[in-house]
């Protein structure tokens, strides 16, 4: 098999696309002339992006096709105008992470019970591990340190390949309590030791467990997502493990009066020996693509993860290499 890092089309590789310039001019008409200016001028982006860079608008055409078949049994009708609903969804979520960082508060509301189990989740003093995903929008998480002042979250990102959106995020925040963030292709034992003592001190690690490691030494598992083979890192599971702690699943989803929060009680690994570590492994990452899956079909266009997903797409396995961009993410 292709080792992850030497694949052009690998999520790692895809260097984003736009300029610092271009974010901030967004953001610019979005504060100073008003909703509906940059609703008009993010229509023309989308647009643009969709018909400029085929790699995303492939993945784009894939995602849907194969959540469609798997959920009606057919493929969507109107494709061309389901993905470029689903460009416009992404782009909009990047403006949503800038207010977020800049100490605006988007509208939260939780689902059923999520409000009660998170705030018993914090007062426990427990800690513990968010497994999140790159469905919805996981940066939106952050705000609910506004809401309930003993949340502290620790972020487990990936940001070497969006420098120039992280530049615009950074010159934004003005939030009292930013998160912090770990870059996860720098972790190390030492790293782990930090984030179990976060979790001591009853704060929460946050980390996306639907992306293939960096490196072609990071452990992965081929699991079926929806009916077609797919690579997931056993990492954060491996962490869940090894940090002995309660771990939850947690979702951000934009709706129209703002945003739904899910949070669930996935498992808790306090108890866990290591005889019965793999066997655990194996079925919480059965248990995750599940959950996943769940996530896909109820918010099918925020699904923001625009690159060869699967191991048989076409573009996973390139013939000739190419350049290779992503939106800024």
């Amino acid at each position: 098999m292709t080792p992850a890092n030497s694949n052009p089309h690998h999520w790692s590789r895809i260097r984003e696309t736009g300029s610092a310039a271009g974010i901030r001019t967004m953001v610019w008409i979005r504060r100073r002339l008003g909703r509906l200016p940059f609703q008009f001028m993010l229509t023309l982006v989308i647009v643009y992006y969709y018909i400029a860079h085929g790699l995303h608008r492939r993945a784009s055409h894939t995602y849907l096709k194969r959540l469609w078949r798997y959920r009606h049994g057919h493929e969507p009708r109107h494709l061309t105008w389901l993905s470029l609903r689903h460009f416009r969804s992404f782009g909009q979520s990047l403006m949503d992470k800038i207010d977020a960082w800049s100490g605006i508060p988007p509208r939260l509301h939780f689902s059923n019970g999520s409000h009660q189990r998170f705030v018993d989740a914090v007062a426990s003093g427990r800690g513990g591990l968010m497994f999140v995903s790159h469905v919805g929008n996981m940066e939106i998480c952050t705000a609910m340190s506004d809401m309930l002042e003993d949340f502290r979250a620790t972020l487990l990102m990936h940001t070497h390949n969006a420098r120039q959106f992280d530049a615009v995020l950074a010159r934004s925040a003005h939030r009292d309590n930013p998160p912090e963030i770990i870059e996860v292709s720098e972790i190390t034992p030492s790293t782990a030791m930090r984030l179990g003592s976060r979790i001591a001190e009853g704060g929460f690690v946050v980390i996306a467990a639907d992306r293939v490691p960096i490196s072609d030494s990071g452990r992965a598992r081929t699991l079926s997502f929806l009916g077609h083979p797919a690579r997931f890192p056993e990492g954060p599971f491996w962490l869940a493990s090894l940090l002995r702690c309660p771990v939850y699943t947690i979702g951000c989803f934009r709706e129209k009066d703002g945003y739904r929060v899910d949070f669930d009680p996935f498992d808790d690994t306090s108890e866990l020996s290591r005889h019965r570590r793999e066997a655990w492994i194996a079925d919480a990452m059965q248990r995750y693509v599940a959950w996943l899956t769940r996530q896909c079909e109820s918010t099918p266009l925020q699904w923001f993860n625009f690159f060869p997903f699967w191991l048989d797409c076409d573009d996973t396995h390139p013939r000739e290499s190419q350049e290779s961009e992503r939106p800024a993410a």
